[in-house]
């Protein structure tokens, strides 16, 4: 069970973490590896739109994916975009990186090795990913605009999907905590926290959504 407050609280969370871009044609789509299929979906669907000629699916395995996804996250998220149309000719796989900021810098890479040029970028995450994914992307690839993109959908609906409401918001409390603690450590850009959005952060820590805090990092007020 979750209370209405600690509720209310993660629905603003989870509207903070979306950056709400107007998808348009990008240079390449890049799926960001993860538990979530939904961001081979959703990539998949974006380029049967014709968003992005080329995708590139990134990510190794983590705790969370190594039992559903033994291949790798971006092997399985190639497989899938597969299944759903998308040309095996225009997907690139990378299969090494363990975080965002790998996902970005490998993803980079691999296409500078294709000799893709590159002026922007669909950065395709799950919902709540949005925004740290851009904060990372800026600060790794000045050069390149990017537009964020996720599988349309509402925090009931992804709680719904997942089975879990605590994981959730733990999931929710924890890339918000890397917003906060991140650029200090040169990983992304600082984006603006507004102060409701801070305030729910820190209810949500003190009523025990901690499962996601990197040990120390957590800015909650006493």
């Amino acid at each position: 069970m979750i209370s209405e407050q600690a509720w209310a609280d993660a629905r603003l969370l989870w509207d903070y973490h979306h950056m709400r871009h107007e998808v348009r044609p990008c240079s390449v789509a890049i799926g960001l590896g993860s538990h979530d299929l939904g961001v081979a979906d959703t990539t998949a669907d974006l380029y049967h739109r014709g968003m992005a000629p080329l995708v590139v699916f990134t990510g190794a395995t983590s705790p969370t994916t190594r039992e559903r996804m033994p291949k790798g996250e971006a092997v399985h998220y190639r497989e899938r975009a597969l299944e759903l149309g998308v040309p095996s000719a225009v997907v690139l796989v990378e299969p090494r990186a363990r975080n965002t900021g790998e996902n970005i810098r490998f993803s980079r890479a691999l296409l500078e090795e294709a000799g893709v040029e590159v002026s922007s970028v669909l950065l395709v995450s799950k919902p709540y990913e949005e925004r740290r994914a851009y904060a990372t992307a800026c600060k790794l690839w000045p050069e390149a605009e990017f537009v964020c993109a996720s599988t349309p959908m509402s925090l009931e609906q992804y709680v719904e999907s997942i089975h879990d409401v605590r994981m959730v918001v733990d999931m929710l409390v924890g890339a918000l905590q890397r917003l906060l603690i991140y650029p200090d450590q040169g990983y992304m850009v600082r984006l603006p926290v507004p102060s409701d959005v801070m305030e729910a952060y820190e209810r949500l820590c003190r009523q025990g959504y901690v499962g996601r805090l990197i040990s120390g990092g957590a800015r909650v007020q006493n």
